[in-house]
């Protein structure tokens, strides 16, 4: 879906003023826990900045209080894993088995190529046996474009693991659910885009992956690069990100607003401090309570309630969620 950025003011609406009142928060039912910044890839949109010479990830401590807390609040029905590569960084293991025999959903978001690392051979096998539901980055399902994001090969191995995740039922069976990420390359000028329609998209990544490899997967979930991290970076180095963030805003759509991912979900980082999403823990934007304190596993945990913030926090970034048909970790939300 291209679409031509037109003459725009110099200054940004505030994402509040936008919405003209704070952006409540709902029940909480979703615990996204970021693992750390370990990875064996360097992807070029990366918004965690994650790679093979980062070494911060989860303590013991943390992720006792993270099991801890999977265990006391029924209300969370599902507890998403992130990182880096979240398979790579401690407390992975510990907390997909707590949270199965809690009876929580889990997705884990992997990068297929980590599979193929010595030490996680066993990822795929572990992943099936306690039904996760894997989200694999795989931006586009041509090799150039793919291996231009995420780097040389990456393309060849994501494939040989999709093959490999298909062999073990992912894909086929419906409790074994395995869904790949498109993001939009990276703009080189001011013609920006958002991603294209995720229905038609899906259909075109799996009649070629089918026809190509014999590659099955359940759904497709189109992502808009948000202002953070490398893609931050990236569009400062373009000189783009005033009319990134400018074209963001043009396109906002009011009707994505009920569906953000951030309403209903708490995302913990490595240390254990607590943020409304992966974006805001990312640009050091704590979640905060109604009498403007920060928050903890420690101190939900003592409290005895995961609900206690009532407004989201918000940027100029969360127009990237809000843009088109909206944006989140599940792909597009209209």
């Amino acid at each position: 879906m291209q679409l031509q950025l037109e003459r725009t003011p110099e200054t940004i609406v505030p994402f509040r003023e936008k919405l003209g009142s704070p952006l409540s928060k709902k029940a909480i039912a979703v615990l996204q826990v970021n693992l750390g910044k370990r990875c064996n890839l360097a992807c070029t949109h990366c918004h965690v900045e994650a790679g093979p010479k980062r070494t911060e990830e989860l303590s013991p401590e943390i992720c006792q209080q993270l099991i801890q807390l999977i265990r006391s609040f029924p209300q969370i029905s599902t507890v998403d894993l992130t990182g880096g590569a979240p398979e790579m960084n401690y407390g992975f293991k510990p907390i997909v088995e707590a949270a199965r025999s809690a009876g929580k959903a889990v997705i884990v978001r992997s990068n297929l190529t980590i599979y193929f690392d010595p030490g996680y051979e066993d990822i795929p096998d572990f992943c099936q046996q306690h039904q996760a539901r894997i989200v694999a980055s795989l931006p586009c399902y041509l090799e150039d474009n793919v291996d231009k994001m995420r780097g040389s090969g990456v393309y060849d191995a994501s494939i040989r693991a999709l093959q490999w995740l298909n062999r073990l039922g992912y894909g086929q069976d419906p409790n074994l659910i395995i869904d790949l990420v498109y993001n939009p390359q990276l703009p080189k000028s001011e013609q920006f885009s958002l991603a294209p329609d995720q229905v038609k998209l899906e259909r075109d990544y799996k009649v070629f992956l089918e026809e190509q490899f014999g590659i099955q997967f359940n759904n497709l979930l189109t992502i808009t690069n948000l202002p953070v991290g490398r893609t931050k970076q990236y569009l400062q180095r373009q000189k783009l990100h005033k009319s990134y963030l400018q074209f963001l805003e043009k396109n906002f759509n009011a009707d994505t607003i009920e569906p953000l991912m951030c309403r209903d979900e708490l995302s913990v980082d490595y240390l254990g401090n607590v943020y409304d999403c992966d974006f805001n823990q990312m640009e050091g934007l704590p979640a905060r309570t109604a009498d403007g304190k920060t928050l903890t596993v420690a101190k939900l945990l003592e409290a005895g309630t995961l609900d206690l913030i009532r407004e989201v926090q918000t940027a100029a970034y969360c127009y990237g969620c809000t843009a088109g048909c909206g944006s989140s970790c599940g792909g597009a939300l209209l």
